[in-house]
């Protein structure tokens, strides 16, 4: 089974200058994809104007995938930690209910552009952890890199969940594939570019959810960069009411 999100489907909230896009929100009629796609319960897209910060992160335990495709974020938190992840780089954060995490453009005059991915927490109370890594275009040109996973592997970043998460740039013409496991759930979101999916074309902001299927495969028609997220084994309803 496919479903689809298209980018006028996500809910566009508007602050001021900056804008967020969020692919699931609460409130929506029941569905595959109200509120969460299995593990998945957030992938949210936003733009920050120069020097202002993003819209808090939900509270509670979870596991969240920060990439910043262009500018720079700082980040603290309310136990004292505080960083940088700039374009091209990666951090996995174990958040939890107690610890609050505020998130700035750290620029003057640029603006920032991030996407940030909250999966399910594996347990209740896990301890707030973070690590961040840059993973080079020439690592993700027309190959499926891993960026987070449960076993480290290829020196990737650590989930706790049994999940992947992996990004791609891809040439036009090129078709990737991602072969799955049984009964194996996915989420693939078109970051810009255009993208032969089964038979669905996917632009700029599309996303796309798979169950039950053997692989996920596409052909992009211009260059185009792309997230997917291998979320493990489905148990139970794919979405949440």
């Amino acid at each position: 089974m496919i479903v689809i999100r298209r980018a006028a489907e996500r809910r566009h909230v508007k602050n001021g200058k900056k804008e967020s896009w969020l692919t699931f929100f609460p409130g929506e009629p029941p569905g595959p994809l109200a509120g969460a796609f299995g593990l998945l319960t957030a992938f949210d897209e936003f733009r920050l104007p120069p020097n202002e910060a993003a819209a808090p992160r939900p509270t509670g335990d979870a596991e969240v995938v920060v990439y910043v495709y262009r500018g720079a974020l700082a980040q603290e938190d309310s136990n004292g930690g505080s960083g940088v992840v700039r374009a091209g780089e990666f951090q996995c954060l174990t958040t939890g209910s107690s610890v609050r995490h505020v998130e700035t453009n750290t620029s003057w005059t640029d603006w920032a552009h991030v996407f940030r991915i909250s999966l399910l927490a594996s347990e209740v109370g896990l301890e707030c952890a973070h690590e961040q890594r840059r993973f080079a275009a020439a690592q993700r040109r027309n190959a499926l890199c891993v960026v987070a996973s449960r076993d480290g592997r290829k020196g990737s970043l650590r989930l706790r969940q049994e999940a992947l998460v992996c990004s791609s740039i891809l040439d036009p013409g090129h078709h990737l594939v991602h072969e799955l496991k049984p009964r194996h759930s996915a989420w693939l979101h078109l970051i810009h570019g255009e993208a032969q999916f089964g038979d669905l074309v996917l632009t700029a902001g599309d996303g796309a959810g798979t169950t039950d299927e053997p692989a996920v495969s596409l052909t992009v028609q211009e260059k185009s960069e792309i997230l997917l997220i291998d979320l493990g084994p489905t148990s139970g309803p794919t979405g949440s009411s």
